[in-house]
């Protein structure tokens, strides 16, 4: 059987294996990585983008690249709850921070812009950056089994079109390889959850409804009708491209038997929903898939680590599912990149587990809520299975009536729109991930108290395992973010005015270590960065002589409050301790 030796195999090239591929080949590891599909992603499905998810683009260097294929914020604004597109509008909420009362949280937040873009346009995207720096891909390719030993990850894997079998052998193996992971199966991870909790159908289809959404431009339709209450209600559309493509997706109850999907089906639900008879509507694609509500119980075990919806899956609500993919490959790729190359212990791979395994349990959660939380808009709108059309029409006469019952209901519907904040601007769930582990070393604060919400609101801190809070600067007449001033695969010791002493003790450390630490001043004119509007010493929270540690992934891993710390002896004991280095070693 012919071999293939390689640093790292990724089995699976959907949004977890290609941020994983990325970032190990931005740091220049030779990787392999294989996928069962002919190609990346055929059809829409998740499509999403969050700021942090974004945030990772800029790190790789291809924001512009992702938001010229995608649909821009400012079109993503509206989630609109109707009978049709051409029916009566039953309410509307703003979304991901396009509205007024959450704009500014948003825009403080982050450099980057939310946007959406369907995982089909995304997926290539990535493929060509991972191209670019390297990476080998193998497509049509499917693993057969897998094990591991003390030295090597032993990999058979099968050409499904030549029918060749070959074995790869590497240093470690990265599972992003789905739903039925065959590495999960294969090392024995195990998960807690259930699977196939709902059936749901996804449509893609060709279709203009300029004229329905382009005064109204959102992400999200969700058609209401009498009789059918059921999950998403007739059906929720889904705009890929404006506002000419999209996706309809409605839940059914296999109990009650499999749907028509035939394409006359698929056509005459769509022009229901639509509330146009005549409408042209292309089908491009019919597809099934279930709900599932699952967390693997650890995400490395030896030389095998898993990422992605091998080690999550949820449903799609709150937009989570590709963005924690994506920022699972971001926390894993320079951890495995250090110690790959010597710089970091094996032990520096327990803290992926500890720190993107509560992130997983909290996104399965805060969505399988979601879901739930969307019953009361079904209860306030009164639609019920086996109602007939004269009852339902009536329903939402009534809805809308001078009459105390319809006053009454139309506050119970306002409530009900008002909790989808919880869905759909949840803005700290999507930026709020604090990381406890190994590879944080705690200061003794005590962690910030929100002063709003937590999952609604991102409380910016720089309380050590923190992400780096973002603050608009000047560097001769660049406008740049803190973002901008690490990262990129390389540890990096934010100061201030008063922090010189740390730039001789990065370098020292940075001898002794063999690893590159970058050192960055924040603060006047003759800093590195000036802090012109003031916002970096308002979210700092250390003294103009005190340094921040950032990691790789923009994570906070150490704080110290002033130059009083800025000894060589105390920052390599430190930095020993995160890449899981003894001195003994």
């Amino acid at each position: 059987m012919r071999k293939i030796e390689v640093p790292v195999l990724v089995v699976g090239a959907g949004p977890a294996g290609l941020s994983t591929t990325c970032h190990l080949a931005a740091q220049g590891i030779e990787t392999l990585t294989l996928t069962r599909f002919p190609g990346t992603a055929n059809s829409p499905r998740a499509h999403i983008t969050n700021q942090r998810t974004m945030e990772i683009f800029r790190d790789l260097g291809i924001e512009q690249r992702v938001m010229q294929a995608a649909t821009p914020h400012h079109l993503m604004s509206n989630n609109v709850w109707a009978t049709s597109f051409a029916g009566t509008e039953i309410a509307r909420l703003q979304t991901w921070g396009s509205g007024p009362e959450r704009r500014a949280d948003y825009e403080l937040s982050s450099p980057s812009s939310m946007c959406n873009i369907p995982q089909h346009l995304m997926e290539p995207i990535l493929l060509d950056t991972a191209r670019e720096r390297g990476a080998g891909f193998l497509f049509n390719t499917e693993l057969v089994s897998m094990r591991q030993d003390a030295h090597a990850v032993h990999a058979v894997c099968h050409d499904r079109v030549s029918g060749e079998h070959f074995e790869v052998v590497s240093r470690y193996a990265v599972g992003c390889d789905g739903d039925n992971s065959v590495v999960c199966q294969q090392i024995g991870f195990e998960t807690e959850g259930q699977m196939g909790l709902g059936a749901a159908v996804n449509c893609w289809l060709e279709v203009d409804l300029a004229k329905y959404t382009a005064h109204r431009p959102g992400v999200l339709y969700w058609m209401a009708q009498p009789g059918n209450d059921y999950w998403v209600g007739s059906g929720t559309y889904i705009c890929v491209r404006p506002w000419n493509e999209w996706v309809l997706l409605f839940m059914y109850d296999p109990a009650a038997g499999e749907p028509d999907l035939s394409e006359a089906a698929v056509m005459a639900r769509a022009r229901a929903t639509i509330g146009d008879p005549d409408i042209p509507i292309r089908v491009k694609a019919v597809s099934k898939w279930t709900i599932n509500q699952v967390v693997a119980r650890q995400m490395n075990k030896g030389r095998v680590l898993i990422a992605g919806n091998a080690a999550h899956r949820h449903p799609p609500a709150n937009g989570l599912g590709t963005n924690t993919c994506v920022q699972d490959g971001f926390n894993l790729g320079w951890k495995l990149a250090m110690v790959l190359r010597g710089q970091a212990g094996p032990g520096l791979l327990d803290s992926y587990t500890h720190e993107r395994l509560p992130v997983g349990r909290q996104v399965v959660e805060r969505a399988m809520k979601s879901v739930r939380d969307m019953r009361p808009i079904s209860e306030a709108l009164g639609f019920e299975p086996g109602q007939d059309e004269a009852a339902g029409w009536a329903n939402v006469d009534d809805l809308f009536a001078d009459t105390p019952h319809g006053r009454e209901r139309r506050q119970a519907l306002r409530d009900a729109v008002e909790l989808q904040n919880y869905q759909f601007n949840c803005h700290g769930v999507e930026m709020g991930q604090v990381y406890a582990s190994s590879a944080v070393v705690p200061d003794g604060a005590t962690r910030p108290t929100p002063e709003r919400d937590p999952e609604l609101y991102h409380h910016a801190s720089t309380f050590p395992g923190a992400s780096l809070p973002h603050a608009w600067l000047q560097r001769g007449q660049e406008q740049l973010s803190t973002l901008d001033l690490v990262g990129r695969g390389r540890f990096t010791l934010l100061t201030g005015v008063g922090g010189d002493a740390w730039r001789t003790v990065a370098a020292q450390v940075a001898a002794t270590l063999g690893v590159p630490i970058d050192v960055a001043s924040i603060g006047g004119p003759r800093c590195d960065a000036q802090d012109v509007y003031g916002r970096w010493a308002a979210l700092a929270d250390i003294s103009e002589s005190g340094c921040l540690l950032v990691r790789p992934d923009r994570h906070i891993a150490w704080r110290q409050q002033n130059d009083s710390g800025a000894r060589p002896a105390l920052l390599e004991a430190t930095l020993r301790g995160i890449l899981d280095r003894p001195l003994s070693r």
